[in-house]
């Protein structure tokens, strides 16, 4: 699967089957509109990558400081592009 794939499975119901990360599970759900879902998700995934999805989220929900410190564990730097863009690096690095 690449970025382009998991973009158009956003068409459908639910996030592609052969997905298995929760962290790529809850960008989906991020790009659906279902930040609740997509937090539940990130959150049930205790690594750098779920931390890093879980900065993202919380960038969405412009809550800077929370974001800050998921950023600092994910042992990424704070994204300075736009939502769309840092969604773009995230699905890529991770699908």
């Amino acid at each position: 699967m690449n970025l382009r794939d998991f973009q158009q499975s956003l068409d459908g119901d639910a996030p592609p089957a052969d997905i298995d990360s929760q962290a790529v599970k809850a960008l989906w759900f991020a790009a659906k509109g279902d930040w609740s879902r997509a937090h539940e998700l990130a959150q049930s995934q205790d690594d750098a990558a779920g931390a890093w999805v879980h900065a993202y989220l919380h960038r969405v929900e412009d809550d800077i400081p929370n974001a800050q410190h998921w950023y600092r564990r994910a042992g990424k730097p704070p994204h300075r592009g736009s939502l769309a863009e840092e969604w773009n690096e995230i699905v890529s690095n991770l699908i």
